[in-house]
């Protein structure tokens, strides 16, 4: 949940806006739903510690990637209009006592 809340302040400072946090269809959900003009981004947020493990983007594998997929078509169900553009991010957030660091990857994968 901090990972979000942090993740979710440094897309607003760059302009974008919360439209839904923990956007949930069965058991699956999608961190962050975000607009910005135009264009919505569904963003998976992934925090950690430490990177003995990899880094936090590394953890966002392929069926993490199809389920988000499945989810971001039922929020465009009911929730899309007609001329928004869609896209999948991920936001890694590295959190070491006080240090705080941030890597936002854009268009991290396609709609498949």
């Amino acid at each position: 949940m901090l990972g979000e809340r942090i993740a979710a302040r440094w897309l607003m400072r760059d302009g974008w806006q919360l439209v839904a946090h923990r956007f949930r269809h069965g058991h699956r959900d999608i961190d962050l739903v975000m607009q910005r003009d135009r264009e919505v981004a569904f963003v998976e947020v992934k925090a950690r510690s430490g990177e003995a493990f990899g880094t936090p983007v590394e953890a966002v594998h392929a069926r993490k990637r199809r389920e988000l997929v499945r989810s971001a078509k039922v929020w465009v169900d009911r929730h899309g209009a007609e001329g928004l553009e869609y896209r999948f991010d991920v936001v890694g957030v590295l959190i070491d006592g006080q240090n705080v660091r941030v890597r936002h990857i854009e268009r991290a994968f396609e709609l498949s």
